[in-house]
């Protein structure tokens, strides 16, 4: 089978400010359980996905163009870039801003805790 993926934008994502793209790639029925998100994403210009936690979630994405701020669990903040992996552990918090004036691009999956 061959599809389009579905795209879908989202005004001030988890509490963040501006828009961000979601490119689905499968859609949450689609991953049979084992996760609710596989897509490409888009954090235009001036825009974040806001703080927010994993619960029974975990979250690897990998930065593919662009520049943003990573803000882990911790509090501490990391400028992420094309080719860093940002991973997001089980009931820890994290947010993503995107402060240029370019697109920031990653590859994302929700993956379910199956512990």
């Amino acid at each position: 089978m061959v599809r389009k993926e579905i795209v879908k934008v989202v005004e001030n994502a988890r509490g963040g400010n501006g828009s961000v793209e979601f490119h689905h790639f499968l859609m949450e029925e689609d991953l049979l359980g084992h996760a609710s998100l596989f897509a490409r994403v888009i954090v235009r210009p001036h825009s974040s996905i806001g703080w927010h936690q994993h619960v029974g979630t975990t979250e690897p994405y990998v930065i593919l163009k662009g520049e943003g701020v990573f803000t882990d669990n911790d509090g501490s903040k990391t400028v992420v870039t094309a080719g860093d992996v940002c991973t997001i552990e089980v009931g820890h918090f994290h947010s993503l801003e995107n402060n240029t004036d370019e697109d920031m691009e990653m590859i994302a999956i929700v993956l379910n805790d199956r512990a």
